[in-house]
């Protein structure tokens, strides 16, 4: 164990405030313990106040606090420091050292499963029932089961199994931290005559901070920062944003989907139903006319049909754009389709990671931020009075935060040309290859400076396509 080390500028671990944030073990157990203690009670509070007329504190702290707005931003640059935090995580460590300690199944150790658990119990019911994960009784339910599940995982398995596979935002939070600009690692001099190796013991994930720099990767770390406690030749740099994605690493399969999935669940989707939506010719788009289809002849009752088509087309259209493409881009350069698919394929991460800052910020000042500290005062009786929201739908300002969509497209168009640099082909080759690969860059791209022809052209209206333009 390393007692002193100079560290180098770069080094959050050698920077006053920064260093007390992330390495310091009082405060960030303080942090974590918080944490948890916020996360109970807002589950026994959804239990006991279920409604939301008199709760809003619950779906607050889920859907605006830690979901989407402190992973969303933390992802996109520190990296996966929420997972650091997570109650899940946090208790998971403690329950592991007193459980039967198994190592998981073969056909239960697959990151698909998480994946495939968020987009079907999360997405595809959101866009199916709006309505229905924002009441403070099913949000509790949700939370509390899956406490209870993680919780048995943790006790039967070893190293940390459920983040790793089944958490339905384990696979996501690893892949999007990639366009983060910090990395772990630790100092090679130091390193070499250690014989302890005290960080790779203090990490229930089973991980080897020492290997990160030369694989080119921080696997499946969640910056919990217990190997930095145990040894100082730890390090937390800030690195140059996504450098990790400029250079070769092992790819994951699952990481890759993810990337893919999420931009067609959410990016795509967003953009069909939720902005689109909006817009005063609503009703020509494909996805509403599908679902206006099957209307009038089905009665689907509270169902969603116009969110379930977006959602349906917008998965169908970056699976096919992403596939397709690179698949045709593999056959221009004479390369192999599957090292090229999941090659390229990290260059879509910005996408959402980056174009969802835009959201995430215009609705912190819609009513994000508002609910935040109203539900605080409600469920801790603060005695305030509480607040309005700190913009409008009219207010223009906000939409300066469209920037990051902007970003988002060129920043992924950045990573693909990298990532292409990789790949051993003829140049001409690879100049012809590229539009194909970038095709759901292209369409990322395409379909926002269409939301702002159609707005400019024809207009918006005041809410959803499925609120109260239903035939």
């Amino acid at each position: 164990m390393v007692k002193f080390i100079k560290r180098d500028k770069n080094d959050i671990f050698g920077m006053p405030i920064l260093k007390i944030i992330f390495k310091n073990k009082i405060f960030i157990r303080s942090i974590q313990i918080t944490t948890l203690c916020i996360f109970i009670y807002a589950i026994y509070f959804g239990f006991i106040n279920p409604t939301k007329e008199n709760n809003i504190f619950t779906t607050a702290l889920f859907w605006g606090l830690f979901w989407p707005f402190f992973m969303v931003t933390t992802l996109s640059t520190f990296g996966r420091i929420f997972c650091g935090v997570c109650p899940h995580g946090f208790i998971g460590k403690y329950i592991t050292k007193i459980g039967l300690k198994k190592k998981i199944p073969s056909r239960l150790a697959n990151p698909f499963i998480g994946l495939l658990l968020l987009l079907s119990a999360w997405w595809f019911v959101y866009y199916m029932f709006p309505q229905f994960y924002k009441t403070p009784y099913a949000t509790a339910i949700l939370f509390f089961v899956m406490t209870i599940v993680a919780s048995i995982f943790y006790y039967l398995y070893d190293e940390m199994s459920y983040c790793k596979y089944i958490c339905p935002i384990g696979t996501i939070t690893k892949v999007f931290s990639k366009v983060s600009f910090t990395k772990l690692e630790t100092y090679k001099k130091e390193c070499q005559s250690c014989k302890t190796f005290d960080c790779a013991k203090a990490c229930t994930y089973n991980l080897k901070p020492f290997t990160f720099e030369k694989k080119n990767s921080m696997e499946d770390c969640t910056l919990c920062m217990d190997c930095a406690h145990s040894c100082e030749s730890v390090a937390f740099k800030f690195k140059k944003p996504s450098s990790s994605l400029f250079s070769k690493f092992k790819v994951n399969k699952s990481e890759v989907w993810a990337l893919i999935l999420i931009t067609g669940a959410i990016s795509i989707t967003m953009s069909f139903h939720h902005s689109l939506g909006r817009s005063a010719i609503v009703e020509e788009f494909f996805w509403v006319k599908t679902a206006r289809y099957f209307e009038s002849f089905i009665n689907f009752g509270s169902l969603d049909t116009i969110g379930l088509f977006a959602f349906i087309y917008a998965i169908f259209i970056s699976i096919f754009l992403s596939v397709v493409g690179i698949f045709i881009a593999s056959k221009i350069m004479k390369v192999d389709f599957t090292n090229t698919f999941y090659n390229l394929g990290y260059s879509f991460a910005p996408i959402f990671i980056i174009g969802g800052l835009s959201h995430i910020c215009e609705f912190f000042f819609y009513h994000y931020a508002s609910d935040i500290v109203n539900g605080f005062n409600q469920a801790f009786n603060l005695g305030f009075q509480n607040i309005k929201p700190l913009a409008s739908r009219k207010d223009e300002w906000v939409h300066i935060f469209k920037f990051f969509t902007h970003i988002a497209y060129i920043w992924a168009f950045i990573i693909m040309i990298n990532r292409f640099k990789l790949i051993d082909s003829k140049k001409y080759l690879k100049i012809l290859a590229f539009p194909f690969a970038s095709a759901l860059i292209i369409f990322f791209m395409s379909l926002n400076f269409y939301k702002i022809y159609i707005f400019d052209t024809y207009g918006k209206i005041n809410t959803h396509s499925h609120i109260n333009h239903k035939k």
